[in-house]
């Protein structure tokens, strides 16, 4: 199955305040997280660059640097749409590394495949907590993060749903069809065994990534937290 005509970028740019160290190159299982993250959208996605200053992530894909510093994710938003050349765009923090690529993938060809056209900003809430650095954008957004970032506003958040809702009352669209804002209760679709039919096995669902499903949307933000992840190595799938 060929990969979608979607832009993939990995969001690097954080401080890593909680950590105590950049998170980007702290290797779990072997491997730093931004390899994990790349390896992920590379699969789905027709290009992959990484947000972020840090001149040693060029080893993993090409990185994009902020047009203006210090202004947190909204400013790596901001990158990617001035460089994307692609109708929708999928982001994803770094240091979120269980999330399975299959789950990623049957997400992705949904929205972007959809029949209804109208979606422009597509996300999930997780434990009735938002999470919009985890989303797939139209081009369409673009205007409107422009915008914001010139306004001095840098909630993610709001900014995403103030573009979505403005599309769709521009466009005669149902505002819940332009922001899918999807909540997640940890149900998990039936995507197959591992190997199963001849497939690769990434793009089915493990028993250990079934086991650790309260793990997926769980960024790694203390020493504690990517302690803890060291002992699930067998629910990644990169």
């Amino acid at each position: 199955m060929a990969t979608l005509d979607v832009g993939g970028y990995v969001l690097a740019g954080g401080k890593s305040t909680r950590m105590g160290r950049d998170k980007a190159l702290l290797e779990l299982g072997g491997r730093p997280l931004v390899a994990h993250a790349v390896t992920k959208l590379r699969r789905i996605c027709a290009e992959v660059n990484i947000l972020s200053s840090r001149e040693e992530l060029t080893e993993y894909a090409p990185i994009v640097r902020d047009l203006h510093e210090g202004c947190g994710p909204m400013g790596g938003l901001e990158a990617a749409f001035a460089h994307s050349q692609h109708e929708w765009n999928l982001f994803m923090p770094v240091d979120a590394p269980f999330l399975p690529s299959a789950f990623l993938e049957r997400w992705v060809r949904g929205v972007v495949g959809s029949k209804e056209r109208g979606t422009r900003v597509a996300l999930f809430t997780v434990g009735g907590v938002a999470q919009p650095l985890f989303c797939l954008l139209h081009r369409q957004v673009g205007p409107s993060v422009l915008g914001a970032m010139h306004g001095g506003q840098y909630k993610v958040f709001p900014v995403l749903q103030g573009a979505a809702l403005d599309l769709a009352a521009r466009q005669g669209v149902a505002p819940d069809k332009a922001f899918l804002n999807t909540i997640w209760e940890e149900s998990v679709e039936e995507l197959g065994s591992v190997g199963a039919n001849g497939i690769e096995p990434w793009r089915a669902i493990s028993e250990a990534q079934r086991a650790a499903v309260h793990r997926w949307f769980s960024n790694l933000n203390t020493p504690e937290e990517f302690a803890d992840a060291g002992l699930h190595l067998d629910a990644l799938d990169t």
